[in-house]
């Protein structure tokens, strides 16, 4: 290898132009180039490198002005610039650097500025072509920037292949980087900025794989496949695109991995044609259109991938589209969560949409929708079907929303399995005209309207549905409405169980009424078959049917059934909550130290438990399952909630959302009742925390044949079936745990932890106290906080005693003294209102 030196003034041994540096060249050979601006055409026709002396930037090499040639073409096989500014003679829109077919070059440490890198190579390649042997144009850059270019930065057509590695482009005139033919382009580490077109183009065969890279300001899309393009974006962030994040059309592929696209003028992702999408672990905010617009005979498959804050529908779906969502987010929006129109298909499993402006899910024309394990929450309306498809929602939810929580228009047969229907300001599942369902388990509970609206000439099968505390009917038939209803319960209600309209005709087998305003509203008229009802356990007969409920309090009902009396926790843990959230939570409780630094301890080995797993290692023995051991009001409730939270964050359990039961509810009162009562309870409970308060009352003293030990046994063997589906908490008193445990031996070998929660001290009695006052905007005066000590210190801590529950009572107790207090002055000032005074403190508590 030779070294030739170029410098501006010449000199013995040294070359006045590059060009005659490179010419003299052999093979192998070395272009030193000293600092300075060189007008000239570069032609690398052998293997040479040139590269700047001083350094990066001192040299400028510029094209020759009015000869319509690239600054450098590049002709040889294995050729190199390094550390030159390489610099187009004018804007007349020719290459600043061609490279020629076939040939190769490593451009580093320079900059290319106003032109284009134009690659070109055999166009007779196709996407199978192999890119990596003889014949191929190669392109490598690396550590470069490509800026204030015409047309393009790059444009790269045939069988080429390059390679950049932490390059800057910027400023285009134009798009950044286009490609055709079989082209492959892979990139790392790289910064586009402030290009007035595309961002990258692919047309023909053309391969894109994009890496740890962001694009910003686009004028239009940030990445647009055609024809058979494909692209692989993994770590990539598009942010603020002229049009599109990602586009495709033709039969293109896009594949994207942990990406981010973000504040789009129009839709985030548009998939059109038979193209294809699959995006892992994306996130698309604050699109300027929907967050996913797919059309055509498209699809695509998300999985753990959000959409926020769309401006038009987060998801739609349009003609023959088909998308599959697994695990996937939509929060926020100002039109449909998802909206399905046309001919196309959704399936949905494991996601959530929640406050969006319109509908969470909205599915018309000819569209088909399944969703599994789905959750809604907020919006306007939670599902609109109104397709002539059939469609299913199973064990999903829909909670919180401002009007209807499920609407059935369509002539499609719908069928409903397991799905729950909590808080909504109207009626929790409409069956409109025309519509044929089949709704299977699931519950409707606290709507503000009815539970279940059928309407006109609507004969749905509900088989095993609960309503409870709804503020109207539970289950109301308009007009010649009919159905069979098996196996229902509805309990609770404001208004009478039943609306029975004129020329209804249901057929009511095994219903169950219970703490009802009535058992049914018949109007003239209505004809319906009632067959093993009963009201408040008493059995019914058609004539009671017009009439109140029954005023007998029996607890078996008539076949010998009851539904389950768990309490489940009406908020399931959000899907984004991070395991730091939920223990800072924890950590903002008033006392229970000694719990914190268990639940700290336990959430370590669990971390290391899944670092072992991930790293193919035998994971330590580890049993979820807890003992909560202390007097009440010390916070075990509280606890139990947020360690579901903790195990959902961490991947550990599906929902970790809190049942929470006592024997009641878990015992039954003659033989064979137990073991379905308590299946019942675990049930509700799989993918979180099943809570067990006062379980030593499972296993009472010195009674032999009590039914608690069935309601353990089948507690044991659940526990067994469902061991990574399900946390079970048992909690009481100290001792009577103990007893407890030792009750059953398959307890003991399930339950190796135990949390002691300690009473509350005065200072944190106090403190919570403070907390409730806050909560309700009042004040405690210095002298009222200074009695308040004095009384926790004093307050004996026998069997009566609450804890955090007697800090609350106390609270109470003290804002309708001072209620009393206050009505005897003429006109209380602001201040007077909300202080809580020394005399305010109850007497004798």
């Amino acid at each position: 290898m030779t070294t030739r030196y170029v410098a501006p003034k010449g000199g013995r041994g040294t070359f006045r132009r590059i060009s005659d540096a490179v010419r003299a060249a052999s093979q192998g050979d070395v272009v030193l180039v000293a600092a300075g601006r060189y007008e000239e055409q570069l032609v690398l026709d052998r293997s040479v490198v040139v590269m700047s002396e001083q350094g990066q930037g001192s040299v400028e090499l510029t094209g020759v002005r009015g000869s319509g040639e690239p600054a450098v073409l590049v002709e040889g096989l294995e050729c190199a610039l390094r550390g030159l500014v390489v610099r187009a003679a004018d804007d007349s829109g020719t290459p600043v650097i061609g490279v020629s077919n076939g040939a190769g070059v490593l451009i580093e440490d320079c900059l290319v500025t106003g032109g284009r890198i134009h690659a070109r190579g055999n166009e007779g390649g196709s996407q199978g072509s192999d890119l990596t042997g003889y014949g191929v144009t190669s392109v490598l850059v690396r550590r470069s920037t490509l800026g204030s270019g015409r047309l393009a930065a790059m444009h790269l057509s045939g069988r080429v292949r390059v390679q950049i590695e932490d390059c800057t482009i910027e400023k285009i005139d134009g798009i950044g980087v286009v490609l055709s033919g079989a082209a492959h382009l892979e990139a790392s580490r790289l910064r586009m900025t402030g290009t007035a077109g595309y961002g990258f183009r692919l047309r023909g065969a053309a391969r894109v794989t994009i890496a740890d890279s962001v694009l910003r300001r686009t004028g239009m899309a940030g990445v647009l496949l055609e024809d058979g393009a494909t692209a692989s974006l993994t770590e990539v962030t598009i942010d603020k695109a002229g049009a599109a994040a990602v586009q495709a059309s033709g039969s293109a592929k896009v594949e994207l991995t942990d990406c981010r696209l973000r504040d789009t003028q129009a839709s985030g992702l548009v998939i059109q044609g038979q193209a294809e999408l699959t995006a892992k672990g994306c996130t698309v905010a604050d699109s300027g259109a929907n967050g996913l617009l797919i059309s055509d005979a498209a699809e695509a498959k998300l999985t753990d991938t959000r959409f926020d804050r769309s401006a038009f529908s987060a998801l739609h779906l349009g003609d023959t589209a088909t998308a599959r969502l697994e695990g996937c987010l939509v929060r926020g929006g100002a039109e449909h969560g998802i909206h399905a129109t046309g001919a196309s298909r959704v399936e949905l499993e494991g996601c959530g949409i929640s406050e969006v402006g319109l509908t969470a899910l909205s599915v018309v024309d000819d569209a088909v929708v399944r969703a599994e394990d789905c959750r809604i929450s907020g919006g306007s309306v939670g599902v609109h079907l109104e397709s002539s498809a059939a469609t299913s929602l199973e064990i999903c939810s829909v909670t919180g929303t401002s009007g209807t929580g499920i609407e059935l228009a369509g002539s499609g047969f719908v069928r409903l399995d397991a799905v729950r229907v909590s808080r909504t300001k109207a009626a929790g599942i409409v069956a409109g005209t025309g519509s044929s369902t089949e709704i299977s388990g699931g519950t409707i509970e606290k709507c503000d309207g009815s539970g279940l609206v059928v309407w006109s000439g609507v004969a749905p099968t509900v088989t095993g549905l609960r309503v409870a505390e709804v503020a109207k009917n539970g289950i109301y038939l308009a007009e010649k409405a009919a159905g069979t209803f098996t196996d229902c319960d509805v309990v609770g209600t404001k208004y009478p169980a039943l609306h029975l309209s004129t020329g209804s005709a249901p057929t009511l087998r095994h219903l169950r009424i219970r703490d009802c305003a009535g058992a049914a509203g018949q109007d003239d008229g209505a004809n319906p078959v009632f067959e093993d009802c009963t009201i408040d356990g008493v059995p019914m007969n058609p004539p009671a049917a017009k009439g109140a409920a029954g005023t007998a309090n029996a607890t078996a009902t008539a076949n010998g059934t009851e539904p389950v009396t768990a309490m489940l926790d009406e908020s399931m843990p959000p899907d984004d909550e991070t395991l730091e959230d939920v223990l800072a939570e924890l950590d903002g409780q008033v006392g229970l130290e000694r719990v914190k630094r268990d639940v700290q301890s336990m959430v370590k080995l669990m971390q290391a438990v899944r670092m072992r797993q991930e790293a193919g290692l035998p994971a330590p023995p580890l049993s979820r399952h807890l003992v909560f051991a202390g007097n009440p009001g010390t916070g075990k409730t509280t606890v139990a909630r947020v360690y579901g939270r903790v195990l959902k964050a961490l991947g550990l359990l599906r929902k970790g959302h809190l049942v929470e039961v006592d024997r009641t509810a878990l015992v039954g009162e003659y033989v064979g009742h137990t073991g379905p009562k308590t299946t019942a309870a675990i049930n509700q409970a799989l993918g979180g925390v099943l809570f067990i308060d006062e379980a030593y009352s499972l296993a009472p003293v010195g009674i032999g044949n009590d039914f608690g030990a069935e309601a353990i046994a089948t507690l044991v063997k659940m526990m067994e079936d469902h061991r990574e589906d399900l946390v079970v908490i048992v909690a009481g008193y100290v001792g009577d745990m103990d007893r407890f445990i030792g009750a059953n031996p398959g307890l003991a070998s399930r339950f190796t932890r135990t949390l002691l929660f300690d009473d509350y001290t005065p200072a944190e009695l106090v403190a919570i106290f403070e907390y409730h006052a806050n909560e309700h905007q009042y004040e405690l005066s210095g002298d009222a906080r200074t009695a308040l000590s004095h009384l926790f210190q004093v307050l004996p801590r026998g069997e009566g005693f609450g804890n955090g529950r007697s800090a609350r009572q106390i609270f109470q107790q003290m804002t309708e003294r001072q209620a009393h207090r206050l009505a005897e002055l003429d006109a209380p000032t602001p201040q007077q209102l909300v202080s809580l005074e020394a005399a305010d403190i109850p007497q004798g508590f």
